[in-house]
């Protein structure tokens, strides 16, 4: 999964696709994050052939004018993008799970390394329901909206209020939450909780 950063205008991706391209990757998926002024922030799922060094595509990409590559991982969550309507799907599937199925499928929605439903007690705070990968101990000032958080020297974090409780994610190494991510979690976080009061 590589995020970029290039121009809007006509013709940039396609200058994009051709250096990937060109340095031996391939372009499975292409998702718009952030429209900014005169430029896109867009990640792109790549399959990169046996051999090829995924900075030969960073590379290539960054002599473009105008491109910068924010970040590149890699992508675990198998071969394609999960769009927000996906989550929605789902989370109607059986409602009264909306909450924690939600959590369940944050990561593959923001490409992150884990989610966690988290609630504040007189002790600390209390881990309602979390991903595999997810922390168990949280220190954290409520917040009243989505937030970037300062993280530590191995992830980037985010946090938004859900109801009586707050939701947490976490992304090795990066990149930081975008303002269209943080505000596609509120979205997110809305619907499911409409959703499960039914």
């Amino acid at each position: 999964m590589m995020r970029v950063e290039l121009p809007d205008v006509p013709g940039s991706l396609g200058r994009v696709a051709t250096a990937i391209g060109e340095a031996g990757g391939d372009i499975e998926a292409i998702e718009i994050v952030e429209k900014l002024d005169g430029s896109a922030v867009d990640d792109v799922l790549l399959e990169i052939a046996p051999g090829t060094m995924p900075d030969s595509i960073v590379s290539a990409c960054s002599r473009l004018d105008g491109v910068s590559v924010l970040w590149i991982n890699r992508y675990a969550a198998g071969g394609n993008l999960f769009l927000d309507l996906e989550v929605v799907e789902s989370l109607t599937e059986d409602p009264t799970t909306a909450r924690d199925r939600l959590i369940d499928l944050l990561p593959i929605a923001f490409r992150v390394d884990w989610a966690a439903r988290i609630r504040r007690t007189p002790s600390g705070w209390t881990v309602v329901h979390a991903t595999d990968a997810a922390p168990t101990d949280f220190d954290l000032e409520p917040v009243t909206s989505p937030t970037r958080l300062p993280g530590d020297e191995i992830y980037v974090e985010c946090a938004a209020p859900f109801g009586h409780d707050h939701v947490m994610m976490g992304r090795r190494g990066g990149p930081e939450f975008l303002d269209s991510e943080l505000a596609r979690l509120a979205h997110l976080l809305g619907l499911a909780i409409t959703i499960s009061r039914g």
